[in-house]
């Protein structure tokens, strides 16, 4: 059973068994704007350790309106480098990757990692 979302700001988060959901309250169009910002968010308010293993990682992107202009390699890539050391300990233990843009009820970015068994 997953746990309650933790955060306050514009990325929340919550534990789910094996693994973490990660929910994004903003679109940009500069996919380097994520690293940080979910970085920091790790940092101070959802401290996890990293774990050991393979993972299967999924990213959504979901849009309200018309479909924005950002490389999913490029928003991917920013989101794996901030999630490094808090979830897992590099991405070379990603063994699948699944990113989609999709429409929405609101502009958003989903994330969730799940340690393989």
């Amino acid at each position: 059973m997953a746990e309650a979302w933790t955060g306050r700001g514009k990325v929340r988060a919550r534990a789910i068994p094996g693994g973490v959901e990660i929910l994004v309250d903003e679109i940009t169009t500069q996919a380097r704007v994520y690293k940080p910002l979910v970085y920091e968010f790790f940092r101070k308010e959802f401290a996890l350790r990293p774990r050991w293993g393979d993972f299967e990682v999924e990213i959504a992107l979901e849009h309200a309106g018309a479909a924005p202009s950002l490389d999913l390699d490029n928003l991917a890539k920013a989101l794996l480098d901030a999630l490094k050391g808090h979830v897992f300990f590099d991405d070379s233990q990603i063994a699948r990757l699944l990113c989609e843009r999709r429409v929405g009820e609101r502009d958003r970015i989903l994330v969730r990692a799940v340690k393989r068994d």
